[in-house]
């Protein structure tokens, strides 16, 4: 992926003790707006029986924003196939040099 077309959008933090105003039912995960965040944090609290990587549970993961996610998805171990992330949202996660990527195209 050529970095130049990567845009910072947030960080996600796995959390187990946090309170979190959204709940998404099909994944199994709580979590917040990163938006609303001062640094644009998204915390995550996992419920058992999440369908979704233990790499996401477990550690970190930075997003980025891009202008074409196919583009972006190419040559890359996707760990989570593109989903809808919220309207006019679509997000996708690869796994890059053991860490967790999140790519997010808007439109």
């Amino acid at each position: 992926m050529n970095k130049e077309k990567l845009r910072f959008s947030h960080i996600g933090i796995p959390t187990a003790d946090r309170e979190l105003p959204i709940y998404a039912e099909g994944i199994k995960v709580h979590l917040n707006n990163f938006a609303d965040e001062a640094y644009n944090v998204e915390w995550l609290r996992f419920e058992p029986g999440s369908p979704l990587p233990e790499i996401l549970k477990t550690t970190a993961h930075v997003a980025y924003e891009v202008d074409d996610l196919d583009e972006a998805l190419q040559g890359e171990k996707v760990i989570v196939a593109p989903f809808e992330g919220g309207p006019n949202l679509t997000c996708a996660f690869i796994e890059a040099d053991g860490y967790a990527v999140e790519l997010m195209k808007r439109g």
